[in-house]
């Protein structure tokens, strides 16, 4: 379109009357002929409506009949405030906010917008596309579109399409589009995507081509160093400091390009690669100060954390040095953290570097659960808050409007969320990352009582150290940590620009234990002796040899263990938290022994005597999880099982609960969900189970539909 339309389109909009504003079809209709897109035809095999009949069911079995001004199947709901309302209740709130002195008021004709009762009548207008999304029968679109006629839209994204949780897109600071911005092609650009093709707008999809070939880079320059002789763990942790400095550069916590440029500046050979990063990583872990960096000669902020107190670097070749330049050239800032973890203990393991090109499981199933263990709930309260907020403001309470909102970001800022078999953090990260959404979205309501306000509420802010973790493999623990703090600090510059945080940049909060999360014991294992003294031994499990007769594999029982003794075993504790959420491992009951040993498995089974023997592995975790939420020590968890939970020998361990001495409930179950098994990318079946203490209607989702994707996932329709 010639930018003289899209020119006047703005014009015109903008200083339309409000009469004029509250026919909100001419404007859609406009709208999609400057974006090139469409107009709604209203057939009923197309999907694309105005005023599109849906009917909403109530808890009470009740119904109400609504029309959804504007909806495209597969792609948005579209909902318009209602002007007049909102531009009478916004007058009465800027009088009263005025009066207190939060707001200052230019004489002028036209009404303020952008105040509390604005954003009252566009929060009315969202909660209502969020209800009319679950009166869809057989669709959750991608989108929910806010708009006020003339003036902005607000775009909210569930790309997961459980229709549960839509969240500010792309993120809480940028997801309101002034009108005046679609004089910008990326912004039209953007818009028509909502109508021809809304899933190519989601972020995980690029994220995950970038943090792929990334990964692979940091591979190819692991095995090299390997190659060289260098032992596998002192490589991964060094290669981790310096996978930390690319990603710092590219998003301005080490100044912009200094460590590639301090590479490119090095001999071709090699030579004094050493003495050049130790004196960084030193700089690094110590900050300069109000001094200048001898490396850098800039100010270099101060990191700390622990990540680089050990400032150990590897000498390298002229191939080598090449291959880490080649690798801080890649943008490391828009690695995804749901699944760079698990990419990077494949690229720096050198027996699980065959895996690299293995699938991964999607974000969006790692969504699914999270959303309605810890974010749904979150939200439910949010948006009471919100109403609670609104009324006192309309009331001139504008002191108690601003408590109830700061009341509610002390208790983020304060919650934890563990997950007792953590690996790389994922499911950590996911739940840092929306939390951390539905926080950008309180400090964007704050904003609207003033911005002095505002900067008192960021004093406190989500951090990794509300995110707990338990893990018993020492290396996917330690990514664990470095999973959490690059997400945190990718999500610090989308809520406060390029804001600094404060130093130092990495803190060694301790919040990833590196422990066994059911089985605590004294010491370490010690060999079992018989009566004479001698070592015990048993079957390793795992040698085979071919049967002289069938030629079929047999155990070859000359291979041995030790058969190991635990002193004074008993169940782990594990963390305080008030939400539990992960994927423990998939070892089935049969395989056991095979996986953990012998001695492992019969201490285990003799500690949790009301576990039945026959259970799987995972059942421990599930087991633990819900004694906390039936006592109340945790508000509710979600876990990961193999579908088998619903088998004779599992449903034993979930029947006792449900029928246990505390009120215990079931509140979600997909009872079978296909998943990508995050050790070795296969497919398997799993189920997702979340638990509440109390007497509680639960939710059943059932898989529809499965279409495969190309990343080994499947589209799931419930």
């Amino acid at each position: 379109m010639p930018k003289r339309d899209v020119e006047e389109f703005i014009s015109h909009w903008s200083a339309a009357s409000p009469s004029e504003r509250a026919n909100s079809q001419a404007f859609l209709l406009e709208l999609c002929d400057l974006l090139a897109v469409p107009r709604p035809d209203n057939h009923p095999h197309a999907g694309y409506f105005f005023e599109f009949p849906v009917v909403e069911k109530h808890p009470d079995n009740t119904t109400t009949n609504g029309r959804i001004d504007l909806y495209k199947k597969k792609c948005f709901v579209l909902e318009s405030k209602q002007f007049q309302e909102a531009q009478a209740q916004a007058s009465q709130l800027e009088l009263a906010a005025e009066e207190a002195g939060l707001l200052s008021r230019k004489k002028s004709s036209q009404p303020v917008r952008g105040t509390d009762a604005w954003d009252d009548a566009m929060i009315k207008a969202r909660g209502q596309a969020e209800r009319y999304v679950r009166a869809i029968p057989d669709d959750n679109p991608p989108f929910i579109i806010v708009v006020d006629v003339g003036h902005s839209f607000e775009l909210y994204s569930d790309f997961s399409q459980a229709g549960k949780a839509y969240l500010p897109f792309p993120d809480p600071r940028t997801f309101r589009i002034r009108l005046a911005d679609l004089a910008d092609e990326k912004i039209r650009a953007r818009l028509r995507l909502l109508w021809t093709n809304p899933a190519a707008l989601d972020p995980a999809k690029h994220s995950a081509d970038v943090t792929r070939e990334v990964s692979g880079h940091l591979a190819e320059l692991a095995k090299s160093l390997e190659q060289a002789g260098h032992e596998p763990e002192v490589v991964a942790q060094f290669l981790t400091r310096c996978l930390f400095c690319m990603f710092a550069e590219d998003v301005e916590l080490l100044p912009k390009n200094s460590f590639t440029e301090l590479l490119e500046s090095l001999p071709a050979d090699g030579t004094g690669f050493q003495e050049v990063m130790q004196t960084l990583f030193r700089e690094m872990n110590s900050g300069t100060g109000i001094g200048i960096s001898v490396i850098l000669r800039k100010k270099l902020l101060k990191f700390n954390g622990g990540l680089f107190a050990d400032d150990t670097v590897l000498s390298v070749n002229s191939l080598q040095l090449g291959l880490l330049k080649n690798a801080a050239r890649q943008n490391w800032g828009n690695v995804e953290p749901a699944i760079f973890g698990t990419l990077l203990v494949r690229a720096l393991d050198p027996v699980e570097r065959h895996k690299l090109g293995a699938h991964f499981t999607p974000r969006e199933y790692v969504e699914r659960l999270v959303l309605p263990t810890v974010i749904e709930p979150l939200r439910a309260e949010w948006a009471n808050v919100c109403a609670a907020a609104i009324t006192h403001a309309n009331a001139g309470h504008l002191k108690k409007a601003r408590a109830v909102v700061n009341d509610f970001h002390e208790k983020l800022c304060r919650l934890t969320v563990l997950d007792p078999a953590c690996g790389v953090g994922n499911f950590l990260y996911v739940s840092l990352q929306l939390l951390k959404i539905l926080e950008g979205e309180v400090l964007d309501f704050a904003a609207k009582f003033g911005d002095t306000f505002k900067l008192e509420m960021e004093k406190s802010t989500i951090d990794p150290h509300q995110f707990l973790g338990l893990e018993i493999n020492p290396r996917a623990a330690s990514i664990a940590e470095l999973v959490l703090w690059i997400g945190y600090l990718q999500w610090h510059f989308k809520l406060h620009g390029q804001r600094t945080p404060p130093e130092p940049i990495l803190r060694a909060f301790k919040n990833i234990q590196c422990r066994d999360a059911v089985l605590k014991y004294d010491g370490e294992p010690q060999p079992a002796r018989d009566a004479a003294g001698n070592v015990k031994t048993v079957w390793d499990r795992r040698s085979v040899k071919k049967d002289l007769v069938t030629g079929r594999d047999v155990p070859d029982e000359t291979k041995r263990v030790p058969l190991l003794t635990y002193a004074n075993p008993r169940p782990a504790a594990w963390p305080p938290a008030d939400f539990i959420v992960g994927n423990p491992p998939f070892i089935g009951n049969k395989r056991m022994r095979i996986a953990l040993g012998d001695s492992y498995v019969e201490t285990l089974r003799a500690t949790y005597q009301e576990v039945p023997e026959t259970a799987d592995f995972v059942m421990y975790w599930w087991h633990k999880a819900a004694a906390l939420v039936s006592a109340q020590n945790v508000k509710r968890f979600g876990l990961i099982t193999t579908n088998a939970i619903s088998q004779t020998f599992n449903r034993r361990i979930v029947q006792a609960h449900l029928a246990g001495k505390y009120p215990f409930s079931l509140a979600f179950v997909i009872p079978d969900h296909p998943w990508v098994d995050t050790a070795d990318g296969a497919a398997v079946r799993i189920a997702m189970t979340i638990g509440v203490s109390g007497e509680h209607a639960g939710e059943l989702l059932e898989v529809r539909e499965e279409v495969p994707q190309d990343d080994g996932s499947e589209k799931v329709t419930f």
